[in-house]
């Protein structure tokens, strides 16, 4: 299912015009009056495609793009403007938007535009399942184990790890075989990879 778009601009004629486009090629889209429309609305949305004017009265396009990336909100953007101003695309760009459209707004290209954001919040929620997966499974294992995997990960033989942990290598054995089980893989670099990214996950 594709993630919903959020169009925020105060012009209710352009709010208008780009809803019954993108309603029209069977995109979900919601409309908002401005940004501190939106904003208080945010907590209660999934993520989604954002589409916004760049002049908008109290707050632009771009602070409202500054106020979210701030909050950790780095959801696809597409800034659209009625103005040919090269500095506010640079900006634009510089806080993280995908795509910069004139008014009026080529159809294709904004439907493109979407597309792209879509594709990529599904590759992140990909990710961020994966991640989740990840540390589920490192969660899984006992302090012991994940000492163990830890040297592994550093590229640490049985020997070695059994020497580091004062413990025999039959015991090393034992820890890693209920590691492998508990990751579902024996391989050594998937192990590394595994803790690698347990260890990078904020």
């Amino acid at each position: 299912m594709s993630a919903p778009v959020y169009l925020v601009d105060d012009d209710a004629a352009v709010r208008d015009a780009l809803s019954l486009l993108l309603s029209t090629v069977g995109i979900d889209v919601r409309t908002f009056t401005g940004p501190e429309d939106f904003l208080s609305t945010l907590p209660k949305l999934e993520p989604g495609c954002l589409i916004l004017d760049i002049r908008m009265p109290v707050i632009s396009g771009l602070k409202l793009q500054e106020r979210l990336a701030s909050s950790g909100v780095a959801w696809p953007t597409v800034v659209i403007s009625g103005h040919g101003d090269i500095e506010a695309c640079r900006k634009a760009f510089r806080n993280g938007a995908i795509e910069y459209l004139s008014k009026p707004v080529d159809e294709q290209d904004l439907i493109d535009a979407i597309q792209k954001g879509q594709a990529a919040l599904g590759q992140a929620a990909e990710t961020e399942a994966e991640r989740r997966e990840t540390m589920a499974l490192i969660a899984g294992l006992t302090p012991r184990e994940r000492e163990v995997l830890s040297l592994v990960a550093r590229g640490f033989a049985t020997r070695d790890i059994a020497g580091a942990l004062d413990v025999s290598p039959r015991t090393v054995e034992s820890h890693r075989a209920a590691i492998a089980a508990k990751l579902g893989t024996t391989s050594p670099s998937e192990m590394t990879r595994l803790w690698i990214e347990a260890e990078s996950a904020p």
